[in-house]
């Protein structure tokens, strides 16, 4: 791959993905298309190995004509498609932005796609989803796979399922080279802070409350970026044309049981005034609207197939997160988001 067109590369996972693609692939130019919305960046982009094969474009996918003049412009070779509105409790409070860029940004991708390979056959579209679009496991449930049915149950999660579709519609229908992956929750370096851990990172550091929904025995599975990249690293070189892959850590962890696991970490690294605990600061609040009970995935096709493995621990990755927190500070407390998680409990009711 020569060139490679990044939607969303501004935002947590996507630059991380940029960062590793350019240390791994030397011969690579990346186009960088990003809107820079809250959530966007361009300071997780700061020490690229090699900035020269970085070429950041502002823009949104849901600006068709902006679309069509990069395909025009450049030799796009691949697509990794991470351009998404992507915080539940915001699609709680707010769908219509999930929609128009979730569904309809994806969907002018697609067009633009569509056309472009009429002449280029060969061009790759790599959509990068979430294990949120097969809505949520009982507690003795197996693992979401890849042939799992689709039931999401939240806005965020049903505009990511109706772009899954379209992607494998286009496939189907039109021949268009694709790939999906479905990710489990991803932690790392450079997470915008309305995210449970850095959120929790912050308010433990300025003596707030840490908010935990309902009784916090929701179970995610937690996935290191870094692993996630390279994951889909190997989907792009080697994955299946119009499969879908599951990615999981293997990491299943009730989110009060990682909250405390992060409160040790600071009690340890960075303690308190007095010797209280940061464990003293959560607080249960009431729970999300149609709060998933428990996430869980079965990796085992990409780890067969393309001879996958997440290579980070949860204990180390963990701590390696709070350590980078603590030493980026001005990540976490340039702007107030402490009361994200609790600002949309329940839905508002339209106008």
């Amino acid at each position: 791959m020569k060139t490679l067109l990044v939607t969303g590369g501004a935002g947590f996972i996507g630059s991380n993905f940029i960062r590793y693609w350019l240390q791994h692939e030397p011969g690579t130019i990346i186009i960088n298309l990003d809107a820079l919305t809250y959530a966007g960046n361009l300071r997780s982009l700061d020490g690229l190995c090699d900035p020269s094969r970085h070429q950041f474009i502002r823009g949104d996918i849901r600006d068709a004509n902006l679309l069509h003049s990069i395909f025009a412009r450049y030799a796009i070779d691949a697509v990794v498609h991470f351009a998404a509105e992507t915080h539940v409790d915001r699609s709680i409070c707010g769908p219509r932005d999930f929609i128009d860029t979730n569904i309809m940004g994806t969907f002018n991708l697609l067009e633009c796609l569509r056309q472009y390979a009429v002449a280029h056959p060969a061009v790759h579209l790599h959509h990068v989803s979430t294990d949120e679009v097969y809505g949520s496991l009982s507690p003795d449930e197996p693992p979401f796979h890849e042939g799992s049915p689709y039931a999401p149950n939240s806005p965020y999660a049903a505009s990511k399922a109706a772009s899954d579709h379209l992607v494998r519609a286009y496939h189907r229908t039109y021949g268009l080279r694709v790939t999906i992956s479905n990710c489990a929750n991803n932690y790392g370096p450079c997470q915008f802070p309305e995210k449970l851990i850095p959120l929790v990172i912050s308010n433990a550091l300025q003596e707030k409350p840490l908010p935990v929904y309902g009784d916090g025995r929701q179970v995610r599975d937690w996935l290191h970026v870094e692993d996630h990249c390279t994951a889909i690293g190997r989907i792009l070189t080697g994955g299946r044309n119009g499969e879908s892959y599951a990615i999981g850590g293997s990491n299943q962890v009730s989110n009060i049981d990682l909250v405390l696991r992060i409160c040790a970490i600071l009690d340890r690294l960075q303690p308190r005034p007095g010797g209280a605990l940061y464990a003293d600061l959560i607080q249960f609040v009431p729970d999300r609207a149609g709060h998933d009970r428990r996430y869980e995935i079965d990796a085992s096709k990409i780890q067969r197939e393309l001879a996958w493995q997440p290579s980070h621990t949860f204990s180390q990755g963990l701590g390696e997160t709070v350590s980078w927190y603590l030493s980026h500070l001005e990540w976490l407390l340039d702007a107030d988001h402490s009361n994200q998680l609790t600002d949309c409990r329940t839905p508002q009711t339209a106008p």
